[in-house]
């Protein structure tokens, strides 16, 4: 029995509104876990295929400079001047030779490489004594004419002759830089060929 006293209160509906928009709070978590899922779904996504598109056996720091001297190559000189070309051509014997330490600490070398660099050598003095040559017989010119400025004549067999050995110390570059490229691809024995 209930007591007289006591009213039972009928049940009002309360109103509930429905949510639209989510809670700032609540937005701004689910963003940073959205966001948090897509890192780590990238992140296992490239640790997964990186053995697929580069071999470890391609030498990712020997491929920097080759590009570097590749680029520097294609480069060349603006100008036809053997002494213009002098600085372009040392930049390349610099990046020919850290190529070349990388090959040999990585034990690539093979004879075309030793060839090749033999020939970059063989080229680099002729075009160091025919630049002298040039510079000297443009110094005897301007002595025998006088003190005013000496217009060179560019078919002057000095100058034609550093151009031309300008020219081949050039091309002993592009040479090297192929069997080093050659090299650098050729996979080891017993190293896979084709991803996994």
């Amino acid at each position: 029995m209930t007591a007289p006293h006591t009213r039972i209160r009928p049940r009002t509906r309360t109103r509930i509104r429905p949510r639209t928009r989510p809670r700032p709070r609540t937005a701004a978590a689910l963003r940073a876990l959205a966001l948090a899922v897509c890192l780590a779904t990238a992140a296992a996504l490239t640790t997964g295929c990186r053995n697929e598109t580069t071999p470890a056996w391609e030498y990712p720091r020997l491929a920097a400079t080759l590009d570097s001297l590749s680029t520097a190559l294609a480069q060349g000189c603006a100008t036809p001047d053997p002494d213009h070309c002098a600085a372009r051509l040392d930049h390349l014997e610099a990046l020919a030779r850290r190529a070349f330490t990388e090959v040999l600490d990585h034990r690539l070398l093979d004879q075309a490489c030793l060839e090749a660099d033999s020939a970059v050598r063989r080229a680099r003095t002729l075009r160091l004594a025919a630049t002298e040559q040039a510079q000297t017989q443009t110094q005897t010119q301007t002595q025998v004419q006088g003190q005013g400025r000496v217009r060179q004549d560019p078919r002057h067999p000095a100058l034609e002759q550093a151009r031309r050995a300008v020219a081949a110390e050039q091309a002993a570059y592009r040479r090297l830089l192929a069997a080093l490229e050659k090299v650098r691809t050729t996979p080891p024995p017993g190293a896979p060929t084709q991803p996994v």
